[in-house]
C-alpha cells in the first residue's frame, strides 16, 4: 500500500481534498441513512430493498424515482407484478425484476412473512447479513446486498463495487485491473484492497464510497 501511495499521490491528494470539502454532505447522508435503520418502517426498508434490486445498470436517480412513485401510488406495497413492470422507468430487465420484487414482498411484507429488520437484527456481523440477503433474496449479489445495508444505516463499511468506484479504485493504483464480472472470490479480494486503502488515507469506507461517487457525478447520491 505504501507504493501506492507513492505513485499515485497526486490523485491522491486530490482525493483528500475532496474530503475535506464534502465531508459535510456526506456525513448528513450517512445519518440519513443510519434514521432508516433506526426509525424507518418495514415498509421503508422494503423500498429501499427494491431500489437496491433495480439499480445495476441503470441510473439511479431514476430507479430512485420510480420506487417513490411506486411507494406513493401503493403499488409497491398491493399492486400486481404488472403494475410493477409497468413502473419500472429505466430499470433494465423489468420482467425478472418485476418477478424479483413480488416474491421478495410475499416474503418481507405477507401474512406470514420474516419481517426483514427483525431478521437483520439478529446478525452482528455486516459481512454474515451480506451472505444472509445473497442467499435469500432473487436479484441480490454481492453489490447489490452491501448497498442495501449501507442504504438502511446497517453499516458503512461494505464495499459497493460499481463500475464507478471499479474505475476509481484502478485509477488511483488500488487494483491493477477492471474485471468485467466479479466473483465471490474476486469481489471480496477488491473489497479488502478497498478497506486498506480507507485505512492507508484515513478516509472511512462508508465515505470514500461516496466521495468517489461525487468525484464521478458531482452529487452525493445512494
Amino acid at each position: 500500500m505504501k507504493s501506492v501511495l507513492t505513485e499515485n499521490y497526486g490523485h491522491i491528494e486530490e482525493i483528500k481534498s475532496l474530503h475535506q470539502e464534502k465531508r459535510g454532505e456526506i456525513c448528513l447522508r450517512l445519518e440519513e441513512f443510519k434514521g432508516i435503520w433506526d426509525r424507518g418502517t418495514n415498509e421503508h426498508i422494503f423500498a429501499e430493498l427494491v431500489y437496491c434490486i433495480i439499480t445495476p445498470m441503470a441510473r439511479g436517480s431514476m430507479c430512485g424515482a420510480a420506487v417513490d412513485d411506486m411507494v406513493r401510488t401503493g403499488v409497491l406495497f398491493t399492486g400486481a407484478r404488472e403494475q410493477i413492470k409497468a413502473r419500472l422507468i429505466g430499470a433494465r430487465f423489468i420482467h425478472k425484476k418485476s418477478a424479483y420484487i413480488v416474491e421478495a414482498r410475499e416474503k418481507f411484507l405477507g401474512d406470514g412473512s420474516r419481517i426483514l429488520r427483525s431478521v437483520l437484527g439478529t446478525i452482528d456481523d455486516d459481512q454474515e447479513a451480506r451472505e444472509w440477503l445473497v442467499g435469500h433474496v432473487k436479484g441480490i449479489g454481492y453489490k447489490e446486498a452491501s448497498h442495501f445495508l449501507r442504504n438502511i444505516g446497517f453499516t458503512q463499511e461494505l464495499a459497493i463495487l460499481d463500475r464507478h468506484i471499479i474505475r476509481n479504485l484502478h485509477s488511483l493504483g488500488v487494483i491493477r485491473e477492471t474485471p468485467d464480472s466479479l466473483s465471490k472470490r474476486r469481489y471480496l479480494g477488491m473489497e479488502k484492497k478497498m478497506r486498506e486503502f480507507s485505512n492507508a488515507v484515513h478516509i472511512p469506507m462508508g465515505h470514500l464510497d461516496l466521495l468517489l461517487w461525487c468525484k464521478e457525478t458531482g452529487e452525493i447520491l445512494k
